[in-house]
């Protein structure tokens, strides 16, 4: 990044070049991974740490030069240079340049439990969540470090996770930021050869490369751990990727898997189309159906069982407690897409699951920005995973983490808002006598209300429903709507909508996707966002009136 003249002595050079003395023990004028004394956020050793310049060195600038670059740097964080590492690496009267000591190490400092904070309530939308210690440390939970349990049962609910986790306590950087740099970086150096071996043996810790892990990216993956109560997270480019990814590196040639029929076009593609190329073969059975289920594990050598829950675009929910027993007792894993649920609303390895997946893209960054995705786990699994994608690529820009991390701090509030509008509006379209049938998992009618009761804290910001109308009719609703954009993708903070036969499926012909998917003409897809509910309500009673 640039500094202006006005802003560097002449001596910056001469500092900088000493400093850039790799045989010294002492110096070196960039960030450099040391071997964590401790390990960080659910994921051991994995967190590299930071050295940097001396105290010596640093007292060789003028009074509050360092202050003033590293504002400067904080603003414009996106360029890598020596600005950036010096923002990253200096904080006044600090002796030496050690990452913070992490929240999750056992001798950590950890946050005081506010009062009246033992709860995040999901009023109106759901039954409310809580984040507290048994949910953590009780038998048969997903396994996590006792130190990262102990640290996260201090905070009391996810939102304070959602704003700290993987970044207050144990991030790879050293800043006095609020926020967590990017890292804008290719490749990672060493000092000299011994070192690289080093690393090579396990003894130094560092990335290498890349596409191997960034520092921005390691903090937003330690703060979906927090959240999804996972022992390790790997994010990558998008949520299609991250599929596509576990079903490579966990679905052996000749392996077995089971879906359900309700889900995202794409991801069903991927799995009848190009899963038989590898000699994998597949059950697709409704999410209800458990007696299917049970046929399909005792008949096949199942691999994977792989659901959303709740699903594309009917929100049909699986009993994942009961799954997870069931193909377990019979040695598959079970991975949950949990997309349209978000963590705050459901823990699938709370409730047995070993996996659990997320398109990032949408709630979890929540601003239509940006595209990502994520797989939650044990760390057995997730290195798996990650072996096959630091191989493949679908590498997550640090760019779009950084983003990611930005739109996770406010999950918790835009999720209970979503919850909240689009519990109310689904009641309110169930009783106009201009819609056919209301799909919410919130509601008395749905199938699986008991499920989602059970199992979620609260129903989702997405609602599917059916006018009284053909294609036609939909088309003019749709299009009388003012509030929300006609577009595909949910859980943004502005509203969405959208009718599948069009915007998904309008290369199949009507009758082939009634009968295969479901899907009528009639359908429309409605993501909430987090705008007034009386004016949703008011744009959908107009659009409603002219039908």
């Amino acid at each position: 990044m640039a500094v202006s003249s006005a802003f560097c002595p002449s001596s910056f050079a001469s500092v900088v070049a000493s400093a850039g003395d790799r045989g010294s023990a002492d110096s070196g004028a960039r960030p450099r991974f040391e071997k964590p004394a401790s390990a960080s956020f659910l994921r051991g050793s994995r967190s590299p740490r930071f050295s940097g310049l001396s105290s010596a060195l640093i007292l060789r600038f003028p009074p509050n030069f360092v202050r003033q670059l590293s504002t400067k740097a904080r603003r414009n964080c996106s360029n890598i240079g020596v600005a950036q590492i010096v923002a990253a690496s200096w904080s006044n009267g600090s002796p030496s340049f050690d990452a913070p000591r992490s929240a999750f190490s056992a001798d950590a400092v950890v946050v005081p439990e506010a009062e009246g904070e033992n709860s995040n309530v999901v009023g109106d939308g759901g039954l409310g969540s809580s984040f507290v210690e048994s949910q953590i440390l009780a038998p048969g939970k997903p396994k996590v470090s006792p130190a990262a349990a102990k640290v996260a049962a201090s905070f009391s609910s996810d939102g304070s996770l959602a704003v700290h986790a993987g970044e207050r306590y144990g991030r790879g950087i050293t800043t006095d930021g609020i926020t967590t740099p990017i890292v804008n970086t290719s490749a990672y150096w060493f000092n000299n050869s011994d070192e690289l071996i080093d690393f090579k043996e396990k003894r130094h810790a560092s990335f290498e490369y890349g596409r191997y892990g960034n520092p921005t990216t390691q903090a937003l993956e330690e703060k979906m751990s927090a959240l999804e109560v996972a022992e390790s997270t790997l994010f990558v480019s998008s949520g299609m990727y991250a599929s596509v990814a576990l079903f490579s590196a966990l679905v052996p040639a000749g392996g077995h898997i089971v879906i359900t029929t309700d889900c995202y076009r794409k991801t069903r593609i991927f799995i009848q189309n190009e899963l038989p190329k590898m000699g994998i073969s597949v059950t697709v059975i409704d999410p209800a159906d458990v007696d299917s289920l049970k046929s399909a594990l005792d008949q096949n050598n199942v691999s994977l069982f792989f659901s959303e829950s709740p699903t594309n675009p009917f929100l049909r929910c699986v009993d994942i407690e009961l799954v997870s027993q069931l193909c377990h007792n019979k040695g598959a894993l079970v991975c949950i897409d949990s997309t349209f649920a978000s963590p705050i609303n459901q823990k699938a390895l709370n409730l047995g699951a070993d996996l659990v997946l997320h398109s990032a893209t949408k709630f979890i960054a929540g601003h239509n920005d940006v595209l990502g995705g994520c797989i939650s786990g044990s760390e057995e699994l997730i290195s798996q995973i990650r072996l096959y994608h630091h191989v493949i690529g679908g590498v997550l820009n640090p760019n779009a983490a950084y983003l990611i991390l930005r739109g996770m701090k406010t999950l918790h509030l835009r999720v209970d808002n979503q919850n909240k509008t689009a519990l109310r509006m689904a009641q309110f379209l169930e009783e106009h006598p201009k819609i056919i049938r209301v799909y919410y998992p919130g509601l008395l009618s749905h199938p699986e209300h008991h499920i989602a009761k059970r199992q979620m804290t609260g129903f989702g910001g997405v609602v599917s429903f059916e006018v009284a109308g053909d294609l036609e009719t939909t088309k003019k609703f749709v299009d009388s709507l003012k509030v929300p954009y006609l577009a595909p993708s949910f859980g943004g903070c502005e509203s969405i909508v959208d009718q599948p036969a069009i915007m998904s499926y309008w290369d199949i012909s009507g009758p082939e996707r009634v009968s295969k998917y479901g899907i009528k003409d009639n359908l429309v897809r409605f993501s909430f966002g987090i705008e007034g509910f009386e004016d949703l309500k008011a744009d959908i009673h107009q659009a409603l009136e002219k039908l």
